[in-house]
């Protein structure tokens, strides 16, 4: 990896200045697009909607910058298709890519147009999610992983998703509560792919001898940042992401491990709507969200998921925990969630379902 060349006191001078107004848009090889205005889809308050990187960027461009926002996949999927025209760029999660394409609403991505892209990691860059018919059909944007959140203090720290049954730890574990990931972990337990098990009575099994262990199904950062600090449980299933945050904002003793079965990825793709007609702007857009002096100050200041971009991590400072958690090496070791048929989504949905029922009793 590279050296960490910035210091973030000498950007933040930059920044006030100006001086890097134009690097910090990663624009220099785009004409100036005066007055045009594109609108972006997004969860909000993720990444794209940032005040002072929309103010950079507009500065940089000409281009201004627009929002509207999903609350679920469904309903973006629904405003996409219910909106023709209506947006430029969209942020989807590459296991709905699949989903887009075949509703004939994302455009193919044309990489010439986004410079920034030659670094992105190549496990990324071409992921299969992103991929449909030999087309790519999203830029990979950030990404993270499902795997271990445990007590620092415990010694010495599991090396497998195992721990989760364990009789040491019993009363002591908490599972996150989501079909996809509790059942994917089951499956990487018992060597399955995560996104088309064959054996779901060996997933039911290791899903039922969590049982003893069980103390809590969490479904916000917010509660399960709570509930560790009150002490609640030692051992957890755990957003890569959340862990940073966790330590680095509220001081948590939490360390995360990626086991040697591997864990649950995920990755959001940045994504053109078919029915744009501002596809230049866009791309301009999207060259500025992988840009690395746009991903330090947003991890770094704000908190951010890793970058698909290699130079942007390699640009974090040492020490910082997302550069320390999210390593390359790891990408070899994840599976990514894929694109479900309706069937298997169901049988996931019923299966966790009963599990749930289970844990309560």
């Amino acid at each position: 990896m590279s050296a960490y060349s910035l210091t973030r006191r000498r950007f933040g001078q930059l920044l006030g200045t100006g001086a890097v107004v134009a690097g910090a848009a990663g624009m220099m090889p785009f004409r100036a697009f005066a007055g045009e205005e594109i609108t972006v889809l997004n969860w909000q308050g993720y990444g794209t909607d940032e005040a002072w990187a929309l103010e950079l960027f507009s500065k940089a461009t000409g281009i201004t910058v627009k929002h509207d926002y999903f609350n679920s996949e469904p309903e973006m999927i629904t405003k996409l298709q219910t909106n023709p025209g209506a947006y430029d760029v969209v942020v989807v999660n590459s296991a709905r890519i699949q989903q887009a394409v075949d509703a004939d609403l994302l455009a193919p991505i044309d990489f010439s147009k986004i410079p920034n892209s030659k670094d992105l990691a190549p496990p990324l860059k071409d992921n299969a999610n992103l991929v449909v018919d030999g087309t790519t059909y999203g830029c990979a944007w950030v990404w993270g992983m499902n795997a271990l959140g445990v007590k620092e203090t415990i010694d010495p720290l599991p090396d497998s998703f195992a721990v989760l049954g364990d009789p040491a730890y019993a009363g002591r574990v908490a599972l996150f509560d989501d079909a996809v990931t509790e059942i994917g972990i089951a499956a990487l337990l018992t060597g399955q792919n995560i996104n088309a098990p064959t054996d779901m009575d060996a997933i039911r099994k290791v899903l039922e001898s969590w049982k003893p262990n069980v103390k809590l199904l969490w479904s916000s950062e917010d509660q399960w940042n709570k509930a560790f600090a009150a002490g609640e449980f030692d051992v957890s299933v755990y957003w890569s992401g959340a862990a940073v945050r966790s330590r680095r904002n509220f001081k948590l003793p939490v360390e995360f491990i990626v086991p040697k079965e591997g864990a649950v990825g995920w990755l959001d793709g940045l994504c053109v709507p078919s029915t744009s007609t501002k596809q230049d702007a866009a791309y301009a857009f999207i060259n500025n969200m992988i840009d690395p002096a746009f991903y330090l100050r947003w991890a770094t200041e704000i908190g951010a998921p890793a970058s698909a971009n290699v130079k942007a991590m390699d640009n974090l400072p040492t020490d910082d925990l997302n550069k320390m958690i999210h390593r390359e090496e790891y990408l070899t070791k994840l599976q990514f969630m894929a694109a479900l048929p309706d069937d298997t989504r169901t049988a996931f949905n019923d299966l966790w379902t009963e599990m749930k029922a289970l844990y309560a009793q």
